[in-house]
C-alpha cells in the first residue's frame, strides 16, 4: 500500500495559521501505559528537582551552581575557578553522551526527562483540566467574553500557575546560591536582599510565560535541541513512528461493512489532539516532535477498540519500518560517538578521582638564580603557590624530602582559606658540602592541617665547586 501524500507539512508549522498567526493547542489527555509510566517517571525527577538544593553534606550543599562567586559542587566535591577545565570537559563528555543518546534513542530525553516537557504536560497541563474542563471546555472558555465564569477559572489557574513558578525559581535560585542564602532572602528583612527579591520576581515571571503563554513554542522555535535532532539521528534511530505500511490507506470504519482495502490507520485524528505540539505524526519524522509517546497511547486505545494490534504507532526505526532490519543496530557513527564519550568520560572520571585537595605550583622568582651566604650556604628563591580546594580552612607546612635541603619559609600567614589563592615565599638552602653539580633536583611535601596534600618537584641552581 502507498503511503499518502502529506509532503506538504514541512511548509508550514502546526501551530500557526496560514496568516501567520500562533493557533492555540489543546491538547487531549489519555492515560495509557506509557503515560501512567511517563507520571511515575517525572514524580521521581520533580522530587529529586526540589529537594536537590536541601541535601547537604558535611555541612555544605550536594549540588552548588553559584556562577557568580564561581563556586560548583556536585554530588558533595567542590570545584573553584581552577577548576575550570574540568567544568568545560564536563559538560563537554555531558554534550557527547546526548549525541549518542540521541542517535540511538531520537528524542526520548526531551518526552521523559526534559524540565519542559515534565512541567508542561504532568504539572500545568493537569492543573488546567483539573480547573477548565476537557479540551473542549476550554477552548469554549477561552472563546467566550469575560464573566463571573471565566473570571474565576481563569483567575485561579494562572494564581496557581504563579504560584508553581515561584517554587521553581525559588529551587533554581537555590542551587545558584545554596539553600541558606535563600531561607535568609525569605525570613529575613526586604532592605537586606534587594538583588535576591527581584532575582525571585523575574525568575517567577519567566517561568510563568514559559508554562502560561510560550508552551509548545520553547521545544519548536526556542530550545536549540530541537534544532540539532535533525543532524543527530539517521534512518537506524529509535523514533516515535508511524507505521505507514500497515496504516495506509486511511480510511473510516463502517460498522458491519469492513473494507479488507483499507490499512489500520481509522483516520480518527486522535493522535494530532493528544500531541502537544499538534502535529500529525502520520507524516513522518518532525522537528516538532518530542517522543512524548502520546500518540501511542491514543492510537493503542483505538486498536484496542477496533481489535487490532496494538502498535501502529511505536517506537522505531525508519529501517524497521522499511523492512530493511531490526529496531537498532550499532552503525559506524554510533559506535564513533560511544568511543568519544567513553573516552572523555574515562579522562574526566580520571581527573577527578586524582584532582588533589591542595593545588600547588613551584615557581621561581623573576631573575633570579643562586645567593650565597655568608657561611658558604647557597639558597634559591621560589615561590610557592597554592589553592585550598576544600572546604576547610588549612594550615600549611613544607618539608624537604632530602635531608640535604632545608625549607624556609617566609610568608607572614600559612593559614590558606577554602577556595583561596596564596603565593607564599620561601628558600630552599643547600649546605656547599653537598653541592656536586650546579642543578641538583629537589621534592617538597606539602602538609595541611598535618597531612599530606600534594608534591612539587624542581631543581636547585648553584655554582660547580671543584
Amino acid at each position: 500500500m502507498a503511503k499518502q501524500d502529506t509532503s506538504d507539512f514541512r511548509e508550514h508549522l502546526s501551530n500557526v495559521d496560514q496568516k501567520g498567526k500562533r493557533v492555540w493547542l489543546f491538547p487531549k489527555i489519555i492515560a495509557g501505559r506509557f503515560y501512567k509510566w511517563r507520571t511515575w517517571f517525572s514524580w521521581v525527577l520533580l522530587a529529586g528537582l526540589f529537594a536537590g538544593p536541601w541535601f547537604s553534606y558535611n555541612g555544605h550543599p550536594l549540588f552548588l551552581f553559584n556562577v557568580l562567586e564561581r563556586r560548583f559542587i556536585l554530588f558533595g566535591i567542590p570545584f573553584w575557578p581552577q577548576d575550570l577545565y574540568l567544568i568545560a570537559l564536563g559538560i563537554i563528555t555531558f554534550m557527547v553522551f546526548i549525541i549518542a543518546f540521541t542517535a540511538i534513542f531520537g528524542r526520548v530525553f526531551c518526552g521523559w526527562a526534559c524540565p519542559q516537557t515534565i512541567f508542561m504536560e504532568m504539572v500545568f497541563r493537569k492543573i488546567e483540566n483539573w480547573i477548565e474542563g476537557s479540551p473542549a471546555q476550554q477552548k469554549k472558555l477561552k472563546e467566550m467574553p469575560w464573566n463571573a465564569e471565566k473570571l474565576r477559572k481563569k483567575g485561579l489557574k494562572n494564581l496557581i500557575f504563579w504560584f508553581i513558578s515561584f517554587l521553581i525559581s525559588n529551587t533554581f535560585l537555590a542551587y545558584i546560591i545554596g539553600s541558606e542564602e535563600l531561607i535568609k532572602i525569605v525570613t529575613e528583612p526586604l532592605s537586606q536582599h534587594i538583588g535576591g527579591f527581584f532575582s525571585i520576581l523575574i525568575f517567577t515571571s519567566v517561568f510563568y510565560l514559559v508554562f502560561a503563554r510560550l508552551r509548545e513554542l520553547v521545544c519548536v522555535m526556542i530550545c536549540p535541541y530541537g534544532r540539532l535532532q535533525g543532524v543527530l539521528m539517521d534512518s537506524q534511530s529509535v523514533i516515535v513512528a508511524y507505521d505507514y505500511n500497515r496504516g495506509e490507506p486511511r480510511g473510516k470504519l463502517k460498522k458491519g461493512e469492513p473494507d479488507t482495502n483499507l490499512g489500520d490507520c481509522v483516520d480518527c485524528g486522535l493522535c494530532i489532539d493528544v500531541c502537544p505540539t499538534g502535529i500529525d505524526i502520520r507524516n513522518g519524522t518532525q522537528l516538532e516532535c518530542v517522543h512524548c509517546t502520546a500518540c501511542i497511547d491514543a492510537c493503542d486505545s483505538v486498536m484496542e477498540k477496533i481489535h487490532k494490534d496494538l502498535g501502529l504507532i511505536r517506537y522505531a526505526s525508519e529501517k524497521e519500518l522499511k523492512g530493511e532490519g531490526k529496531k537498532f543496530k550499532f552503525n559506524t557513527r554510533v559506535v564513533a560517538y560511544s568511543f568519544l564519550w567513553l573516552a572523555l568520560f574515562s579522562v574526566f572520571s580520571g581527573l577527578v578521582i586524582s584532582r588533589r585537595d591542595m593545588q600547588a605550583n613551584l615557581v621561581r622568582k623573576k631573575g633570579s638564580t643562586f645567593s650565597a651566604t655568608p657561611n658558604g650556604d647557597i639558597t634559591n628563591f621560589f615561590d610557592l603557590k597554592v589553592v585550598n580546594k576544600t572546604f576547610s580552612p588549612m594550615k600549611l607546612d613544607v618539608k624537604a624530602a632530602s635531608s640535604n635541603q632545608e625549607v624556609v619559609l617566609l610568608g607572614d600567614s600559612l593559614l590558606v582559606m577554602p577556595g583561596e589563592h596564596k603565593s607564599v615565599p620561601m628558600l630552599i638552602r643547600m649546605t656547599k658540602a653537598h653541592i656536586h653539580d650546579n642543578t641538583i633536583p629537589f621534592e617538597l611535601q606539602i602538609n595541611g592541617n598535618g597531612e599530606k596534600v600534594n608534591v612539587v618537584k624542581d631543581r636547585f641552581l648553584a655554582p660547580v665547586y671543584d
